[in-house]
């Protein structure tokens, strides 16, 4: 074992870094890691009622389908990616590296901030999804409880600050806690798979026509047509199938990150959409009559766990679907604080490094942790002002995040040829044929795709209440982040001088920061596919 961990941080040193944490991640705990971002159970119970009270039963189920292929070309693509550059920086590091020198500084941060605008999103939507589940539950439970925003937002935070304090836990008691998350996802969904199906009379399921078919195409949107009302039954699938490099994050923490991190997103997805599709099949099939759903909580999924299994058993049950969500939040946290962590390593803050400081005492980045568990307090201050406004965080996740995964995947295949960029694949490798060809055009086409639709408003007419906000913060991040990366600051700090991409933080020479160059790259690369035969030692890079 203590050889795997020295392999792991030659190729870290390789890459430019010096170890700072611990590798407690074992590949059950990483793989429990990359299930419980996604988080089945608790994911469609959160976004359950946007493809069924929008286009319709069919939407949830075709959309799901759909969504998972396409996302499986996506996760795959990154897992290539993040296996030939195992750092906490996951894509963010990656693009930078992947284009030319004179772009490095430009793309690492455009890459950065839209990686952390979707990370601090997807904390705050879980945290967001959970608080409403927890008090949809309360309102089956008590008849006469109102859910107000003031309550919503009032949970929201403490189970926020709940999150802050347990990642503020050391990497060994993480692992261990997180090894569990994928027996709870995976065993509630199929538990409540099963009573559904046993405690729903033949005769009040719905025909196929109604599960599959054009029956089950029912648009609520208020002046959408068909397709594009069927279509934001996506946001189901995307939301749930996202953040495929919050793995790559905790890479610095992961034994054998380059084989480890990837297969665990690969894994992940594909674990999470065959058996999300029958979940939502299953579901359409018991729902019952449609205008009766989402009931008194708000939740479509907990109403129609209610009319079939009563309350005592639903609410039980239901413990569960917020456990799974509970850990989704908890390792989104650490992701993001991990990014934060790396973005600060590399001057992309303007906090001299400050929150790139690794905890003594814990050996992580209490720091990083807590900045991240502030700022994800904004989003959800949404719900006071609309509570519909406050749904365009689950858009916003998506969006942000996967525009951040598509970036270096088109820049490895624009600038395969350049001199400056040789891109050394690791472990997890498609090949250089038609099957990575394909799953990288694919997978960038369809993320431009659906980035369109999730900027749609979803009810027409379009009032302040009910307006999509998700596309107007992304293009506002970006134009914020551009000019601030422009002008000049009231301590006569430009961004541009202060970050030049991915940066060096190991001495050499005297020199304690080091531009990352080409040759650090490829030379991590053939590290991560050669093993022992090819070791570097941080003195031999410059």
């Amino acid at each position: 074992m203590s050889s795997r961990v020295d392999d792991d941080d030659h190729n870290l040193e390789a890459l430019g870094y010096k170890p700072s944490f611990r590798r407690e991640f074992t590949n059950l705990a990483t793989i429990s890691f990359a299930f419980s971002i996604m988080g089945l159970c608790s994911s469609v119970a959160m976004t359950f009622d946007t493809p069924l009270l929008l286009g319709g039963p069919a939407s949830a189920t075709w959309c799901w389908l759909l969504g998972s292929c396409m996302c499986l070309t996506l996760g795959s693509s990154i897992a290539e990616i993040v296996s030939a550059f195992p750092t906490c920086g996951g894509v963010y590091t990656a693009s930078a590296r992947l284009c030319p020198s004179t772009h490095r500084a430009v793309v690492g941060w455009l890459v950065g901030w839209l990686n952390i605008l979707g990370q601090i999103a997807g904390i705050s939507s879980t945290e967001f999804g959970l608080a409403s589940m927890i008090l949809g539950a309360v309102s089956i439970a008590l008849p006469d409880f109102v859910i107000t925003p003031g309550k919503t937002v009032g949970l929201f935070t403490g189970l926020l600050i709940t999150h802050g304090i347990l990642n503020s836990l050391a990497t060994k008691q993480l692992a261990f806690f997180t090894r569990s998350f994928i027996f709870v996802n995976l065993g509630s969904a199929i538990i409540i798979i099963i009573v559904l199906l046993a405690t729903t009379p033949r005769s009040e399921m719905h025909p196929a026509s109604y599960v599959f078919g054009s029956e089950g195409i029912i648009n609520q949107t208020g002046g959408w047509n068909n397709g594009i009302a069927f279509l934001f039954g996506l946001l189901s699938v995307q939301w749930t199938m996202t953040d495929y490099d919050a793995t790559a994050h905790i890479s610095e923490e992961v034994r054998r990150a380059a084989y480890a991190a990837p297969s665990a997103i690969f894994i992940a997805v594909i674990g999470t959409g065959i058996p999300g599709w029958i979940f939502n099949i299953v579901l359409v099939l018991c729902s019952g009559p449609i205008g009766d759903l989402p009931g008194a909580s708000g939740s479509a999924f907990l109403q129609i766990m209610v009319t079939r299994m009563g309350i005592p058993a639903a609410l039980f049950l239901w413990t569960f679907v917020c456990l799974t969500a509970f850990f989704g939040a908890q390792a989104a946290l650490q992701a993001c604080s991990r990014m934060l962590y790396a973005f600060s390593r590399d001057h992309g803050l303007p906090d001299s490094g400050y929150f790139s400081h690794v905890s003594r005492l814990t050996q992580t980045p209490l720091r990083a942790i807590w900045l991240a568990t502030g700022i994800s307090l904004l989003p959800g201050l949404l719900d006071l002002a609309s509570p519909v406004a406050a749904n365009a965080i689950f858009a916003l996740t998506a969006i942000a995040l996967d525009i951040s995964y598509i970036i270096p995947i088109f820049l490895r295949r624009l600038y395969a040829n350049h001199p400056e960029v040789r891109f050394k694949p690791g472990p997890f490798y498609m090949g250089s044929g038609i099957i990575g060809w394909a799953a990288n055009v694919a997978c960038i086409s369809w993320t431009l795709f659906v980035c369109v639709i999730f900027s749609l408003p979803t009810i027409l007419p379009v009032t302040k209440d009910n307006m999509n906000y998700a596309s107007v913060i992304t293009i506002g991040v970006v134009i914020v982040s551009g000019v601030w990366y422009i002008l000049r600051f009231a301590y006569a700090l430009r961004a541009h001088r202060h970050y030049h991409g991915p940066s060096s933080n190991l001495t050499n020479a005297g020199t304690d920061r080091v531009k990352l160059g080409v040759n650090q790259g490829n030379s991590a690369q053939e590290l991560v596919t050669g093993g022992d035969e090819k070791k570097l030692q941080s003195g031999s890079i410059a």
